[in-house]
Order: C-alpha cells, then structure tokens, then sequence
C-alpha cells in the first residue's frame, strides 16, 4: 500500500531580494516525503539544500508554488515538523531540561505534562541524569542530543535535520548517526518521516531510502535515487560501494560541464567556483599523475584518509580547469592535466594562467577590467557589486577569494590586503 505524503512541495521557487535584483536560489522543486520514509537532499554548496528544508519547514516562505504538509497548505510554521539544526541552538542560560520543554511551552502545554515528555524525550535520546546540566557543561555531541529531543518532544510527524552531524568530531559523529538508526530501526522514534540535508554522500547513503540530489545556480533536481539497501548498512559491501559510485557520477560526471558551465568570453554570465585552493587541486594533480593518471573517486579518499566530500571542491576545479575527467566515480588526467602536473613551478604558473583566462570567466573579467583600469587598480568592493547580483553577499566574497587566489598563482593579477585593492600585475601583458 502506497503511503501517504507527509511533504510535498509543487513547482517551488526561491529567490532573495538583492540591491540589484532577484537572486534565485531554488527553481521549479517538485519534491514529496512519504510515511516510513528518510530521504537526504544532498548537494553542492549553493544547490539551495538548506534553503529548501527551511521553506519545507516554514521558517521561510517559497516565491512561487506550494509546500503542503499531508497534502494541505499551511501558514507560518509547519504544524506536523520538528527541526534539528547544524549549530546546536541551545539557550545557554536553560538546562537541558529546560531547553528541551521550549517547545512544548510554545504550544501551551501544562507544566507537569512539560516536564514528563521533556524527561522522557531525553530519556530516549540518552541524556537520563543531565536534566539539569546547562549547555556550557556538555560536549558537543551531548549538545547536540539536545537538539534532537527538543525536536521530538512534540513528537512531530517528520523531523527536519540540517547537517546534524557537521560540528561534530569523527567518532562523535558516528556514534549519534548510529544510535539515531537504531532507534529508527527499533520503532521508537516518535516522527514518521526524516529529511536529512547532508554534503556527505556516504552518510546519505547510511541513512536514507532515497537521495534527491539538487544542482546549482540555481537549486533544481538532478536525481532521485532510491536505495534499496538493508539496514544496517555494510560499507564495505559491493552493493554500498556502487551506490556511491552512481551518485559520485551524478555530481561530479557527466553534467558537470553544464552545471559548471563556461560561458564564451562577453557573455556576462559568472559560474560558481569550487571553494578551492591552487595548492589543494594542484596536490590532487600531482597524486593523480603518480597513480599512472586515473584513479576511482571514492579508492582515493580511502587511501587518502579522507571523506570524498573533502575532494569534490579539488575534483570540481580540476574539471572546470579540464585538468581531468570524470565518470561515474573514475577519475582521468587531461592531456592538459598531465603538461600542468609535470611542468616546473614557472611553466606550471604559465599555463595555469592561460587555462584560467580561457576557462573561469570571474577571473577574466577581473584580469579585462583591470587592463582597462587607467591606473591598473581596483577596489575589491567594485566586483563584489558585481557578485553580488547572481550571489549571497557570503558566497560573493567567497567566489572572488577564490578568484584572487587562482589569479595571483598564475601572476595575472596582484592583491593588497591593507588597501583591498586588485592591482595589474607588473609582468601582466
């Protein structure tokens, strides 16, 4: 038997009002959470994940279309949704106890009556005999137990998590994420559906029946793919290792020339630069060269010591440079890879700057503006205006750290720090 939806959301849209216009963040998400469902929305920084769990929510209201909760519209809040949020959100002057019955006390409900699901929601999540520690005396992990029981409290029907586990250390992380499937395994977990927001792809995989994959510039759905898998879920087990190499090929294969796009020199258009450093993708280069030129995605991470998500920014510049390519989780060195990770630091430099002119258009456009500029200078605040048209005034300054960084590396261009100014390199032709 099909069960109900508990979320749905028909043709939504986001954008965000800038001095300059609409920034559209999310366009045309149809999207539905059922009962006995977990289902991740992952994405690349700028895919709108977080945008659209706090639209679902109701903490923010869509520009267009609709969020129906048990397929009825709502105003304000999501009635049936509780939210655990990336930072902890705890009032520091509360105990746990206290923190937890918010809620509760929002709703109108009776002390006593407050004070028993309070208990047993902390209880439950494994914070018996903290009730009345304030949140300077917790770890964070314990902090975050917190969060959780102060959204089931209420015991709502889907529970809303924006990156839960992020400002957790390793084994921090592992643990909750562990105890939270048992319990959803065990029954006892008192919502009927979770929609997780994660960057992690293999945490995804560990927790849900489903993962929506959004693309970027703005938010949109890429795939919808389900997962068949038993729990628990064995990580070293063929079927979770190809799993992961499908959804390394959606966000890091075949689309990602269109995702990234490179707009022909004059277009206007900007495309989102990975957040990522010339020395990071550079080292990725160079591993990959001494591993004969191709690599799986996920075989490095592991021999690296890392989470794949730690090298997709390294991959997404590399492909945007066309240093390499990418299919379904394999990794492949360009020709032009290969000529940038075996030249010496000068013809590196050299060739760098060629690729990026002819491939990033943020750093064409700051490398043209300044051949203009009658003194050779200018004001980072100038393309920061520009930015700020297609970007939050955050990623704005990201993207064009980002874009100083890979100019000065191939000497395109100069930056000072005390003055915020862009200048013209001296040897710039």
């Amino acid at each position: 038997m099909t069960q109900m939806k508990l979320i749905e959301t028909r043709g939504l849209r986001k954008t965000f009002a800038t001095r300059d216009g609409e920034l559209p963040v999310l366009d045309g998400i149809d999207f539905h959470l059922r009962e006995g469902e977990i289902v991740a929305l992952l994405g690349r920084s700028g895919s709108g994940k977080s945008t659209l769990l706090r639209c679902i929510a109701g903490l923010i209201p869509p520009t267009d279309g609709l969020v129906l909760y048990r397929e009825q519209p709502f105003v304000g809040s999501n009635p049936g949704a509780g939210m655990v949020f990336q930072s902890f959100a705890l009032l520091p002057w509360l105990t746990v106890q206290q923190n937890v019955e918010l809620g509760l006390e929002a709703r109108g409900v009776g002390r006593a009556e407050r004070a028993r699901r309070a208990l047993a929601a902390i209880d439950l999540i494994g914070l018996d005999g903290f009730e009345s520690a304030y949140p300077k005396e917790l770890s964070g992990g314990m902090r975050q137990r917190v969060g959780f029981a102060r959204a089931l409290v209420t015991e709502p029907d889907v529970l809303l998590m924006d990156e839960p586990f992020s400002a957790l250390d390793v084994l921090t992380a592992e643990n909750l994420r562990t105890e939270l499937l048992e319990l959803w395994a065990s029954g006892e977990f008192p919502t009927r559906a979770i929609l997780i927001v994660t960057h992690n792809i293999e945490e995804a995989v560990l927790f849900a029946d489903r993962v929506i994959v959004l693309g970027t510039n703005p938010g949109t759905i890429k795939a919808d793919i389900p997962v068949t898998l038993d729990r628990p879920r064995d990580r070293r087990s063929l079927a979770f290792e190809a799993l992961l190499d499908r959804i390394y090929g959606v966000m890091t294969g075949r689309a990602i020339e269109a995702e990234l796009g490179r707009p022909a020199p004059g277009d206007g258009r900007q495309v989102m630069l990975p957040h990522a450093s010339v020395d990071g993708f550079s080292g990725l280069l160079e591993i990959l060269h001494d591993a004969g030129g191709d690599a799986d995605l996920a075989d490095l991470a592991d021999d690296l010591s890392l989470e794949v998500d730690d090298l997709l920014p390294l991959v997404d510049a590399c492909l945007l440079l066309g240093y390499m390519t990418s299919s379904d989780g394999e990794l492949r060195l360009s020709e032009t890879g290969r000529e940038f990770a075996d030249a010496d630091i000068q013809r590196s430099k050299q060739q760098f700057a060629t690729v990026a002119l002819a491939r990033v258009p943020l750093v064409r456009t700051i490398h043209t503006a300044l051949q203009r500029a009658d003194d050779g200078a200018l004001k980072e605040a100038f393309f920061l205006d520009v930015l700020r048209r297609q970007y939050s005034a955050g990623e704005a300054e990201a993207q064009l750290d980002t874009a100083i960084d890979w100019g000065r590396y191939g000497e395109l261009y100069e930056y000072a720090a005390d003055t915020n100014e862009i200048t013209r390199h001296v040897d710039a032709d």
